[in-house]
């Protein structure tokens, strides 16, 4: 029988469990900008010379251009201050070093957490990232080997930062509460997608393109000191919390049966084909997205010739459906489930199919709509949009079968998504160099089986029930 955990009065959208929320909501946007602004700088960094002077495509550096043509603007040079001879393949490795960084740290992260405690974790992992983007205009000038160097140890430093979050919520969420915070807390991740996208192209128009890095890496520096002065592991040697929340919080959480360390059960979870079928929704819901998230300047800049400050803004425009996606999902979910409308089970099966599906049939539509502008447009928001409803699905899927294990599941299966992602975003630059036009096809082909796959496995083998190896807690309902 479910056990519910008391509903004492305690929800104070003033609390500093909600401050914490907010902080790591601003932890989570500087972390997905500093990811995202090599998506949108890289058009410059690559692509201007040929865009706006072919005949000069073979120029190697382009600081030397306004020596030879003293009449182009200054804005232009500063757009232009590098570019780089980097082939598309290359850029495809570059995209996907950060995600190789991640999974190296998906499982020592959690270890380290549980040593040095989170709030150090979390930190270190915001200042380190942060100093390497500041450091990326130089890395580029010195070859694309350090690049993807720096993105590969930027990508480690990400990773312990977003697995440390799950050790921080343990902690500081009360129960009935856990959704409101992980939400507020996990939408800085699309907030900051729209902004790097929509201020990124301004930017590199403005300044020039190392100021999108500088900007963004400054912005996580002064995330890093806040973390640093706000944050504590656990609410109970938090110098400013009220005696009343520090109660709400311990004694909310006392009430959830909890059992000494033991080891994993790994044999149970590999022959378990409900946890596959969660792993299997990551790998194909992250391949997708990632496309999506890295490439979606490059294919609006190359396939709809938009220069980069339109291209930008455009490029955010998915991410703002995205969050409206995840929040409405999330609400009509829990809807659903309370009203008695679908099983816990028929709940996830229908937002996973819904944000398999939807994007799936957008992604095959949109080589066909090459040619109109506004319907393209109007698919690429789609996506993103309609891919954020498995929110509502297989994403928390972890919390219904093994909430005793959700957070190391949780770690696998990004390390399934990452891995998805990182061979996505490399076949993705291999396909459109060898034609753009095919390869754009393919790749929106290739994505729509991936999810395909993905959907029927999770359709044919997920599961909404504690397993019998999972058992000793009770089930937590987001």
């Amino acid at each position: 029988m479910d056990t519910k955990p008391s509903s004492e009065k305690g929800t104070d959208f003033c609390s500093l469990r909600y401050a914490l929320a907010l902080i790591m909501h601003f932890s989570n946007f500087t972390m997905i900008t500093q990811r995202v602004s090599l998506s949108i700088a890289i058009i410059a960094m690559v692509n201007s010379t040929q865009q706006q002077d072919p005949a000069n495509a073979s120029t190697e550096w382009s600081l030397t251009d306004p020596l030879y043509h003293p009449n182009r603007s200054n804005e232009e040079f500063k757009m232009r201050a590098s570019v780089y001879q980097w082939s598309p393949e290359t850029q495809g490795i570059i995209f996907s070093s950060i995600s190789y960084g991640i999974i190296l740290t998906l499982i020592p992260s959690g270890y380290l957490a549980g040593i040095v405690g989170a709030k150090q974790m979390i930190g270190a992992g915001l200042l380190v990232s942060s100093l390497l983007t500041l450091f990326t205009p130089v890395a580029a000038d010195f070859g694309v080997i350090l690049v993807i160097v720096i993105r590969t140890v930027q990508g480690m430093a990400q990773g312990m930062a977003w697995t440390g979050q799950f050790t921080i919520w343990a902690k500081w969420a009360p129960p009935l509460e856990r959704s409101k915070l992980t939400s507020i807390a996990g939408s800085g991740a699309a907030f900051g997608s729209f902004i790097i996208l929509c201020v990124g192209g301004l930017i590199s128009q403005a300044l020039g393109w190392p100021f999108i890095f500088y900007i963004f890496g400054s912005i996580g520096c002064i995330c890093c000191l806040l973390w640093y002065m706000m944050i504590y592991d656990d609410p109970m040697h938090h110098p400013c919390i009220s005696a009343k929340e520090k109660e709400h919080i311990v004694s909310s959480l006392a009430q959830q049966p909890s059992s000494p360390r033991r080891s994993v059960p790994i044999k149970a979870m590999v022959r378990c084909l409900p946890l596959w079928a969660i792993f299997t929704g990551f790998f194909s819901h992250f391949w997708l997205c990632t496309i999506i998230i890295t490439y979606l300047p490059t294919y609006i800049n190359t396939v709809l010739h938009v220069n980069i400050r339109d291209s930008g803004v455009l490029s955010s425009l998915p991410f703002v459906a995205a969050a409206s996606c995840t929040i409405l999902g999330g609400q009509l979910a829990d809807l659903l489930l309370s009203r008695n409308f679908l099983s816990l089970i028929g709940v996830r099966k229908l937002f996973s199919s819904l944000g398999l599906l939807l994007p799936s049939l957008c992604a095959v539509a949109l080589p066909f709509v090459a040619s109109s502008y506004v319907t393209t447009i109007i698919l690429l928001i789609l996506i993103p949009g309609t891919s954020n409803l498995c929110d509502s699905g297989f994403i928390i899927n972890t919390l219904d079968v093994a909430p005793r294990y959700a957070s190391f599941l949780m770690g696998i299966s990004r390390g399934f998504g990452l891995i998805a992602g990182i061979v996505s975003s490399t076949t993705t630059g291999f396909l459109i160099s060898q034609d753009s036009e095919s390869g754009w096809r393919n790749v929106f082909f290739l994505s729509a089986a991936v999810n395909m796959f993905g959907l029927l496995f999770y359709l044919t083998f997920g599961q909404a029930k504690i397993q019998d190896w999972a058992t000793e807690r009770i089930l937590t309902h987001l």
